[in-house]
């Protein structure tokens, strides 16, 4: 079975997965892009913490979603990796 058509059938048996799954997206959503942007600017965890001045454990808390990044945090990892940071409320 695909993941995609594992999701549907959860989502359809569950709702409240599918209303968790759907709150917990935005944040995922970071995630993702912060490591597709670490691995496009060829960057190891371990790099990009020395560049942004913190330990290797906190990129990999954040990538694992174990951690609540500030502000400051993203925008300091964006400028590390030749990025900037845009939010945007729709």
């Amino acid at each position: 079975m695909r993941y995609s058509d594992y999701k549907k059938e959860v989502f359809a048996e569950n709702p409240e997965v599918k209303e968790e799954y759907d709150r917990l997206a935005p944040q995922y959503e970071v995630i993702r892009a912060a490591i597709a942007s670490r691995k496009a600017a060829g960057l190891t965890q371990k790099q990009l913490a020395e560049k942004m001045g913190t330990k290797q454990a906190n990129i990999s808390r954040f990538e694992n979603g174990n951690a609540n990044p500030s502000l400051e945090f993203l925008q300091k990892m964006a400028s590390c990796m030749g990025k900037t940071l845009h939010i945007t409320f729709e």
